[in-house]
């Protein structure tokens, strides 16, 4: 798994983000969905936009629901067993499987978000925002 020195990815206006390219799956259907989630080391869980719901073949208000708070204020959170594949974002390579795992799907988020309990936990982190780059590695 390990990423050693990976720049950040411009977003526009100034902005750069540690970003993986990941294959969000949903074990039950196979349906899929290639995009990439933000390194969100304030975020306790992965999520994912609601929108994504039906593309992976989920019933959005069928997955269990629970309240969270967000930059945005309490929503209702849609938790749904998911698969995540992570990509070398600079080589492609496949690095990483989280198995099925419940994953929170958010309405009016718009990124997919790699959070600390069920993703960044599981490994080592490093971050050097002066020089816009990140490593990661198992422990």
């Amino acid at each position: 798994m390990p990423i050693r020195e990976c720049p950040f990815t411009f977003c526009g206006n100034d902005i750069y983000r540690p970003i993986l390219p990941v294959r969000i799956i949903n074990p039950h259907t196979s349906g899929n969905y290639r995009t990439h989630g933000i390194i969100d080391t304030g975020a306790d869980e992965c999520a994912i936009p609601a929108a994504y719901a039906p593309i992976l073949g989920h019933n959005l208000q069928a997955g269990q629901t629970k309240k969270i708070r967000t930059g945005n204020g309490l929503t209702v959170a849609y938790a749904h067993t998911t698969k995540f594949e992570i990509f070398h974002p600079e080589t492609t390579e496949l690095l990483y499987t989280m198995k099925d795992t419940p994953v929170d799907f958010l309405p009016n988020l718009n990124v997919a978000l790699l959070g600390a309990n069920n993703f960044l936990s599981r490994f080592i982190l490093t971050i050097d925002y002066p020089n816009k780059r990140f490593s990661i590695k198992y422990p």
